[in-house]
C-alpha cells in the first residue's frame, strides 16, 4: 500500500524561516519552495546560505556561482552502447537535479510516500535539511565523443570541441589512471556536506546500468572565491589561496575569460566554460619543517596577512621590481605567485573553485591530503595549459618540491537550461 507522507502534506522537505531583516528580497526569494506559512505571515530567511540556489538560467549554476563550502564530485564511465540510453540517462539526471537543487526530494514519492514493498526513490539521508545551496554542473569528457582508437561511440565525434582535448603530460606529474579522465563529471557543491553527498548519491543510482563511477571526490573548506562578498580562505599550507581570482562581479573578465563565445566552437557549447580538475597531494609533514621564512619566499606572499612579499596587505598591487637591501627581488622569481601570476603569462585567467581534501592516512602514516583544483576558462589550451607550464617541474615552482599532480581530467559544460530540456540537449539535437 502506498503510505501517507509523514509531514501530511506535499511540501518540499525543505523549511527555510526566521528573521534577518531581508524583507521583500527574503519573501520573493522563498516563494515557490514549500515555505511552511500562512497568508498573513512575514517569513524571512535566517541563513542564506540554506537559500536554493536557482537551476536554471543561460549559464550552468556552480560556476561563478559564490563558492560554497563542500564538494563532492563524481566522474562516470559511460557503460551503455545505446545512444537512447544515454539520453534517456541525462534527461532522468536533470529531472532529478531540478528537484535537488530546489530542496526537494527525487521522484515522484521521494524517500517516504512509495510503496512500503518497493525500495524508496529518494535515499532520505537529507529529509529535513535545507537546500544548502547546493548546485550541480555537469561536463563531458572527450571519450564520450570517441574512443582512444578513434571509434565514434555514440554519433557524437563530429560535434567534439577541438578544445576538449586530453590536457599535456606536466614535468613532475604522477597520474593515476583510476582517477584521472572519464566520460562525465557532475560537481556538486553545498554548505552542507550531507546535502552534497545525497545528490550524488542519488545520482549514481539512476545511472545504474548505463554508467559507473570511474571515481569520485569530497572537498571541504573551499580554497578560492568567487564573489567580492567572500573572504579568501586558506589551503592545507595556511596560506590564504586565490587572492587574485577572477570574481563573479567582475563581469569583463568573466566574459573574456570564462564562458565559451559564438565561434569558439560548436554552438551547443555557447555559453558553456571548460573544466579543469587537478588532484594536488600535499607532502604536509615535509612542508610543516620548513620555515616561516622559507614557506613565505616559496609561496611570495606572507602567511600572516596574505599580502605579497612586496610589501601591503593582501590586496595591495604585486610589485615584481621591488628589491630588498641586497639587490634581489623581494618576489623570488621562482614563487609560486609569481609563476602563477597573469603578469607571467600575458595576462590570461582562470576561475578557480577547488576545495581542501584528507583522504584518511597512507601507508605511510602520514596524511593523504591536498588540494582538488578545479578551474573553469573559456579555452584551456590558452589558460590552464599556459599557467600550468609556468608552473610545472622542480626547474621552476619552488613549491613543486612539496606538492604532486596525481590526477587529471578535462570536461566541456554546456550552457545552462530553461524551464525544459536537459543536461546535453543540444549536443544531442
Amino acid at each position: 500500500m502506498t503510505r501517507p507522507s509523514e509531514a501530511g502534506t506535499g511540501l518540499s522537505r525543505r523549511s527555510v524561516i526566521g528573521a534577518a531583516g531581508a524583507g521583500a528580497l527574503a519573501l520573493g526569494a522563498i516563494a515557490g519552495y514549500g515555505v511552511r506559512a500562512a497568508a498573513d505571515e512575514q517569513p524571512v530567511v535566517t541563513d542564506l546560505s540554506a537559500f536554493p540556489v536557482e537551476f536554471t538560467g543561460k549559464h550552468q549554476a556552480g560556476i561563478t556561482t559564490p563558492a560554497q563550502d563542500r564538494l563532492h564530485l563524481v566522474v562516470f564511465d559511460v557503460t551503455t552502447q545505446s545512444r537512447e540510453d544515454l539520453i534517456a540517462l541525462l534527461q532522468e539526471w536533470t529531472e532529478a537535479a531540478r528537484k535537488l537543487a530546489a530542496g526537494n526530494e527525487v521522484g515522484q514519492f521521494g524517500a517516504v510516500t512509495g510503496l512500503g514493498a518497493a525500495p524508496p526513490e529518494d535515499t532520505g539521508e537529507a529529509l529535513g535539511l535545507s537546500a544548502s545551496q547546493l548546485t550541480l554542473t555537469i561536463g563531458f569528457g572527450p571519450g564520450l565523443f570517441e574512443t582512444v582508437a578513434g571509434k565514434d561511440r555514440f554519433g557524437l565525434k563530429a560535434r567534439k570541441p577541438d578544445l576538449l582535448k586530453k590536457l599535456p603530460g606536466f614535468s613532475g606529474d604522477r597520474l593515476r589512471d583510476e582517477i584521472s579522465g572519464g566520460d562525465i563529471a557532475i560537481q556538486a557543491c553545498a554548505n552542507d556536506p550531507q546535502v552534497a553527498v545525497h545528490a550524488i548519491r542519488n545520482l549514481v543510482r539512476i545511472a545504474f546500468g548505463r554508467a559507473s563511477v570511474r571515481y569520485s571526490q569530497l572537498g571541504f573548506g573551499r580554497t578560492s572565491s568567487t564573489s567580492q562578498t567572500q573572504t579568501t580562505p586558506r589551503n592545507l599550507f595556511g596560506y590564504k589561496d586565490g587572492t587574485a581570482n577572477i570574481k563573479s562581479e567582475e563581469k569583463q573578465a568573466v566574459e573574456d575569460f570564462i564562458w565559451a563565445h559564438p565561434g569558439d566552437g560548436p554552438d551547443w557549447m555557447v555559453d558553456g566554460s571548460y573544466l579543469v580538475t587537478r588532484k594536488i597531494a600535499m607532502r604536509i609533514e615535509t612542508w610543516d619543517r620548513e620555515s616561516l621564512d622559507g614557506q613565505d619566499l616559496i609561496i611570495g606572499r606572507t602567511k600572516g596577512s596574505g599580502g605579497p612579499m612586496s610589501g601591503g596587505d593582501e590586496f595591495e598591487t604585486v610589485d615584481f621590481d621591488a628589491t630588498g637591501d641586497d639587490d634581489k627581488p623581494l618576489i623570488a622569481k621562482k614563487s609560486h605567485m609569481r609563476l602563477a601570476h597573469p603578469d607571467s603569462n600575458g595576462g590570461v585567467k582562470i576561475l578557480r573553485r577547488g576545495y581542501n581534501f584528507v583522504d584518511g592516512s597512507d601507508g605511510l602514516g602520514q596524511l593523504s591530503a591536498g588540494l582538488f583544483f578545479i578551474c573553469y576558462q573559456r579555452d584551456p589550451e590558452k589558460q590552464f595549459v599556459t599557467i600550468q607550464r609556468s608552473l610545472a617541474g622542480l626547474q621552476n615552482d619552488l613549491m613543486n618540491e612539496y606538492i604532486v599532480h596525481i590526477s587529471s581530467g578535462i570536461f566541456a559544460c554546456p550552457g545552462g537550461l530553461g524551464e525544459s530540456g536537459y543536461w546535453g540537449d543540444k549536443l544531442f539535437a
